[in-house]
C-alpha cells in the first residue's frame, strides 16, 4: 500500500513537472500555423536519435530545431524567419512561457511575446519594457533619429534567464550615414530576469 501511494505521489509531481518540449508540443495550431503537432513531436525524436531535427512544414518547406534544453528552444521556422522559447519563472510553482519572433526582410527584426504554459497570450509591457531608440545611443551623445526606420533582433539566452536586442538599423541606412553613427550607439543592450520581469541592465 506504501508503494502505490509513492507511486501516486511521483506521478502528480511528473504531471507538475514542466519543460519547454511538452509545452511546445502543446501549443494550439493557431498560434503554430507552420507546424502540426505531428511535426513538433518529431523534432525531440529526432533530438534523441541524434538526427537532423528537420521535418516538412505545412507549407512544404523545411523547419528546422536547431536547439532543444529542459527550458530553451530554437527553431528555424523557414529561411528567412527564426523562432525561441524560454520558460521563464515567475514563483516556484508558476512559469510564463517568453517568445521571440525573428524575421529577415532582408534586415532582421524581431517581436517578443509572452503566454501561460497552457497558451493564453499575456501582456507584453507586463513582463517587459521593449527598447527605444535612445537606449540605443550613448548618453551623452545627441544624433539625428531615425525613428521610421527603428529595427532590433531580440535573442533569448540558452544558459540564462537573460534577453538582448542588437541594434539593427544601421544596416538600413546608406554606408557613409552607418559609418559616421556607429561609433555613438550600442550595438546591442540586455535585460536581466527579475522578480518575474525583464530589467534593462545599466539603465
Amino acid at each position: 500500500m506504501r508503494f502505490v501511494f509513492l507511486l501516486y505521489i511521483f506521478f502528480c509531481m511528473s504531471l507538475g513537472a514542466q519543460n519547454i518540449n511538452s509545452i511546445f508540443i502543446s501549443m494550439p495550431d493557431s498560434i503554430s500555423p507552420l507546424l502540426t503537432k505531428v511535426n513538433r513531436q518529431d523534432f525531440a525524436d529526432f533530438l534523441s536519435s541524434r538526427m537532423k531535427a528537420v521535418v516538412k512544414n505545412k507549407f512544404g518547406g523545411e523547419s528546422e530545431m536547431i536547439k532543444l534544453t529542459d527550458d530553451y528552444l530554437r527553431l528555424k521556422t523557414t529561411d528567412v524567419s527564426v523562432e525561441e522559447m524560454k520558460l521563464l519563472p515567475l514563483n516556484d510553482s508558476v512559469n510564463v512561457v517568453c517568445v521571440v519572433k525573428t524575421y529577415s526582410g532582408p534586415v532582421e527584426d524581431s517581436n517578443v511575446e509572452f503566454y501561460t504554459t497552457d497558451w493564453k497570450q499575456l501582456s507584453t509591457d507586463d513582463y517587459i519594457e521593449l527598447p527605444v531608440l535612445s537606449d540605443f545611443y550613448n548618453k551623452s551623445d545627441s544624433l539625428p533619429e531615425f525613428q521610421d526606420m527603428f529595427l532590433y533582433k531580440g535573442e533569448l539566452s540558452e544558459k540564462s534567464n537573460d534577453i538582448k536586442f542588437i541594434f539593427q538599423s544601421l544596416k538600413v541606412t546608406d554606408k557613409e550615414t552607418s559609418e559616421s553613427i556607429s561609433s555613438h550607439v550600442k550595438k546591442s543592450v540586455e535585460y536581466i530576469w527579475n522578480n518575474g520581469r525583464f530589467d534593462l541592465k545599466d539603465k
